[in-house]
């Protein structure tokens, strides 16, 4: 598009004689990207993929709040009718304005698929758009984190796409990344697993207040990025030191040292919460359709070994038996001592012989090609068969499991049995937005279990008089994921990151970024 800044930009050049030179970032980040839509997968590469070329209405800041994005909002006395109003300047990367139809049709795809959206729609007496600007959601109820839910920054924000897009069934992917985020997606330059390519959309127009973790200002001070995958860390640490690239979003702890002393480098931690690693079971297939099987496996795992095996240095790593995060308003360490002090092997034995567990092999998926995500399942597999189950530990490549998760097959048949993830401290110390809280069955979070009691328990905490009262089912909803083993936590971590210092004024948030950041040569 020819526009004031094109035109401006080749005045300058005629004028002095020089090629205007194109400034571009060359970032490893910590998985390759294969699926592009946030609604079908919560893999954080998929989400970082979509805050670059999709904006949403509203985001939080680092103290949590919510704060206007896309949109102002207003919400009635009784708490029931929230109206959105979409600002000036708003248009997709084909040149179309943002319209409150794409918005209400983007909230309804998305409320599909997310646990907290799920309970908005419960609640749900109608949403439409009142005109191209205005969004009007009237509830039957009052929802009190209601806009918690549509701020948050991960495990599937509500990312506004045009509404022909929108209209994809929430169970397929989607094909037309039109967005109308900071940067638009480079398609003919994407290279699967390999390379992705965004490129700064002009026409972008940012909000005037400082950028604020996902909040506030989207300025865009390169002209190009470039995520290059390198599954092998010494590889990148090479390349950075090198200055073929110019960031790494996850560095492995014992390479920290390769890089120390170079003044041409920062290692930093800029994750400021901290992530969760945890064990996911399949409730569809045995034996983890089992609950006294899932408990089995629950005594049988402990956090420090795994810990140990994937961090190394305890300066990177927390023993925590909280499935809302340690260090978060909701912590509660019940029923989590075996994972944390040890001591139930012995009777992870017992109660699988108990069981009646006929040697039935649990299909293990491990990622071979994240930092994050390589250890786990080598430690965990061997303490299973410590217990006494039989482990088929099946490598693969973080994109293909992504993929693969999805399935509901028999593990014999493609399916799988056991993988493990991890999730931002964040995503997870809300229960009403904690993906492995949901036991909507089919309409759950992989794994798709059916749990009456955890949805029961979830509606008491949004019902909830006062925070104490909170804390209280807070308690209730740790002991039961527990014992119901609707996941395995592992315990917290941190993962340092590694920049050139030609690159500045980095955003500190959760989520990698790369608007407010700036170049020099």
């Amino acid at each position: 598009m020819f526009n004031r800044l094109t035109a401006t930009l080749l005045a300058s050049t005629l004028l002095t004689g020089t090629a205007w030179a194109e400034t571009t970032i060359k970032a490893v980040m910590h998985s390759g990207l294969r699926v592009l839509d946030p609604v079908i997968t919560t893999a954080h590469i998929t989400r970082n993929h979509a805050y670059m070329i999709y904006d949403v209405l509203i985001a939080q800041d680092s103290e949590f709040q919510p704060q206007p994005q896309m949109a102002d909002w207003t919400v009635s006395d009784d708490k029931l009718t929230y109206t959105f109003t979409l600002r000036d300047g708003l248009s997709f990367h084909d040149g179309a304005p943002v319209t409150a139809a794409d918005a209400v049709a983007s909230l309804q795809r998305w409320a599909q698929k997310d646990a907290g959206g799920q309970i908005i729609m419960d609640r749900t007496a109608s949403l439409e758009s009142t005109d191209d600007k205005t969004i009007t959601w009237m509830l039957t109820e009052p929802f009190v984190p209601m806009l918690d839910v549509l701020s948050k920054q991960s495990a599937l924000p509500p990312f506004i796409m045009p509404a022909r897009v929108a209209a994809t069934s929430a169970d397929e992917a989607i094909t037309d990344y039109t967005g109308s985020g900071p940067f638009r997606f480079v398609e003919a330059e994407f290279q699967p697993g390999l390379t992705v390519v965004y490129e700064k959309f002009d026409d972008y127009v940012p909000r005037e207040e400082p950028a604020d973790w996902m909040a506030g200002g989207k300025v865009v001070n390169v002209d190009r990025v470039e995520w290059v995958n390198m599954p092998d860390v010494q590889t990148a640490v090479n390349a950075l030191s090198g200055g073929e690239i110019d960031y790494i979003e996850a560095m492995q702890v014992d390479l920290i040292p390769l890089l120390e002393g170079d003044p041409n480098i920062v290692v930093e931690t800029r994750e400021p919460t901290g992530m969760q690693t945890m064990v996911r079971m399949n409730f569809l297939h045995p034996p983890f359709d089992n609950q006294e099987v899932r408990q089995a496996a629950l005594k049988a795992i402990q956090q420090e070994p795994v810990l140990a095996a994937m961090v190394g240095n305890p300066d990177y790593y927390q023993v925590c038996g909280a499935i809302l995060g340690c260090g978060t308003p909701l912590e509660s360490a019940t029923g989590s001592e075996t994972l944390t002090e040890g001591g139930g092997a012995e009777a992870a034995r017992a109660q699988l012989e108990a069981a009646g567990y006929d040697g039935t092999p649990v299909v293990l998926m491990a990622p071979t090609d994240m930092v994050a995500l390589a250890t786990q399942p080598v430690v965990v597999s061997q303490m299973l068969r410590e217990a006494g189950f039989e482990v088929e530990l099946q490598p693969m490549d973080w994109q293909t499991l992504v993929t693969r998760r999805a399935s509901q097959a028999a593990p014999a048949e493609g399916g799988w049995n056991v993988f493990i993830t991890n999730w931002m401290v964040p995503e997870i110390s809300n229960p009403i937005s904690n993906p492995m809280l949901n036991g909507r069955g089919d309409d759950a979070w992989f794994g798709w279990p059916t749990d009456e009691t955890i949805e029961g328990l979830k509606e008491s905490f949004i019902d909830a008089a006062d925070a104490e009262t909170q804390v209280q089912v807070a308690g209730e909803i740790q002991a039961h994921a527990l014992d119901a083993g609707l996941l395995i936590p592992l315990g917290q971590y941190t993962l340092p990151q590694a920049r050139r210092t030609t690159i500045t004024e980095m955003i500190n948030s959760p989520v990698p970024v790369f608007w407010g950041l700036q170049k020099t040569e």
